[in-house]
C-alpha cells in the first residue's frame, strides 16, 4: 500500500526546493542567464526569455506543492523538470563541458554541475517527484473516480 506519509513528505520537500532554487535566480536574472547560456543547450534568443520565466515557475511550483493545489498538473510538470534538469547535466557531462549547476545560486563559484553528487541529488528528486505523479494518477481515491476507471 503506498504510503500518505511519504506522499505528504514528498510534496513538502520538493515543494520547499523548488522555492528556494528560485529566489536567487529571481534576484539575479542577468547572472542565471549567463548560467543558461553556459549550458550551449539553447538558442541564444531563448536564453533571457528562459532566465526570466525558469525561476518564476520554479517559485509557482514549491507553492503549488507547499499548498497541496493542483497537483496533478504540478506532479507532471515538476517531474518533465527535473527530468530535463538532470539531461542536461549529463549531456554537457558527456560533451565535456564543465558548467556551474546554477542550480540554488547564480553564483559561478563552486563544483561544476557534472560531478555525480549533482546528478545523484537530482535523481533524488525525480525519485520524490515521480513517487507525487503515480499517487495523483493512480493511488489517489479520487483517481479511481477518473473516467475510464471502475468504481471500487
Amino acid at each position: 500500500m503506498p504510503s500518505v506519509l511519504l506522499y505528504h513528505a514528498s510534496r513538502i520537500i520538493l515543494g520547499a526546493i523548488f522555492l528556494y532554487a528560485s529566489f536567487d535566480k529571481i534576484l539575479h536574472p542577468q547572472a542565471f542567464a549567463e548560467a543558461v547560456y553556459n549550458y550551449q543547450i539553447l538558442p541564444d534568443s531563448t536564453i533571457n526569455l528562459t532566465a526570466i520565466v525558469l525561476p518564476w515557475l520554479e517559485a509557482l511550483l514549491g507553492i503549488c506543492l507547499l499548498a497541496g493545489v493542483w497537483m496533478p498538473g504540478v506532479s507532471v510538470i515538476s517531474t518533465g523538470l527535473l527530468g530535463f534538469f538532470i539531461g542536461a547535466l549529463i549531456f554537457n557531462q558527456v560533451r565535456g563541458i564543465d558548467v556551474h549547476c546554477g542550480c540554488f545560486s547564480t553564483q559561478s563559484s563552486g563544483d561544476p554541475a557534472g560531478m555525480l553528487w549533482t546528478v545523484a541529488r537530482d535523481a533524488l528528486f525525480l525519485f520524490f517527484s515521480v513517487y507525487l505523479t503515480v499517487w495523483v494518477f493512480f493511488w489517489h481515491p479520487a483517481a479511481r473516480l477518473l473516467p475510464g476507471k471502475q468504481r471500487l
